[in-house]
């Protein structure tokens, strides 16, 4: 596990509540959600709590209205939890993912991310190991 103290908390429906209790992980139910009534500073804190979220499949739709913009701002929209999913395996992919910000500048943005993967092994951050790393995927967006 490449980052054991990352935190994930789950916005579930009844059925992952129960799990997540079951498991010892963090978890809020829409009636949670509902008690934060898209108070700016209370989104943000929360953000600040954790460093991911998942989401049950029907409480996904309705985090926007719930919640407001924060999560969204602050780059950790819930991932999709649906029942099928193993929750401890969903947890452990994204304890395993590291998400590259980049800026807008044409050129500039692709040079600065592919120097910055030489360095990654020395970053203390990450308990880097030859098999931690897989595979890597780049995402990349054109706009004008």
């Amino acid at each position: 596990m490449p980052r054991p103290k990352f935190s994930v908390c789950v916005f579930g429906d009844q059925q992952h509540c129960d799990e997540a209790k079951d498991k010892g992980i963090p978890f809020m139910s829409a009636e949670d959600l509902k008690k934060l009534n898209k108070q700016k500073k209370l989104v943000k804190k929360l953000a600040k709590k954790y460093d991911a979220f998942l989401a049950s499949e029907s409480l996904i739709k309705q985090i926007p209205r719930l919640l407001g913009p924060g999560l969204n701002k602050a780059g950790k929209f819930p991932s999709l939890l649906t029942h099928s999913d193993n929750m401890e395996e969903k947890i452990n992919d994204l304890k395993g993912t590291i998400k590259f910000q980049m800026k807008k500048v044409r050129g500039k943005s692709i040079n600065r991310f592919f120097f910055a993967l030489p360095q990654l092994p020395s970053k203390p951050l990450f308990s880097w190991h030859g098999k931690n790393c897989e595979c890597l995927a780049v995402n990349t967006k054109e706009e004008d």
